[in-house]
């Protein structure tokens, strides 16, 4: 995994000794690097992403604005070296229930959407995720149609 994100991790996120509230945030740092990630995936950071990503981060996801930006530092540093979220999912996989794997993956489609065009970049990252969250495809189809209705 990307080696100074793994370090962010370690220092902010110790599930198996936190109590309710701890766990919680660490779950939502968590989904704020998958979101993060889905910035740049298609080697077009638009601010109209970006402004998404920092209004569910912090208006949904209680993430402090020195979080967000170091995590964006992070991603930014070490984007070319990503090869796995498995890390990231699997934090995610055993803590939350389908419905909340269903709003990370509405989450990431509003990020997708937000500059109003899905790349097919974002839309396979998309995909990605959905599959290591195990959210069946009608599921991850059905999120992507609600964003877009809305947006």
């Amino acid at each position: 995994m990307l080696k100074k994100i793994t370090l962010f991790f370690e220092q902010f996120i110790e599930i198996s000794s936190a109590d309710e509230t701890t766990t919680e945030h660490s779950l939502n740092l968590a989904i704020a690097a998958v979101l993060l990630e889905m910035t740049t995936i298609d080697n077009e950071v638009s601010k109209l992403e970006i402004d998404q990503v920092n209004t569910i981060l912090m208006e949904e996801l209680g993430i402090t604005e020195q979080e967000i930006e170091e995590l964006k530092q992070l991603t930014k540093d070490e984007l070319e070296n990503a090869t796995d979220y498995y890390q990231f999912t699997s934090l995610i996989n055993s803590h939350f229930e389908m419905p909340q794997k269903l709003r990370i993956i509405e989450y990431l489609w509003r990020v997708a959407n937000a500059d109003g065009r899905i790349d097919h970049h974002e839309e396979h990252y998309l995909r990605k995720i959905a599959d290591l969250l195990f959210v069946p495809h009608s599921e991850f189809i059905k999120a992507k149609l609600k964003i877009l209705a809305v947006e």
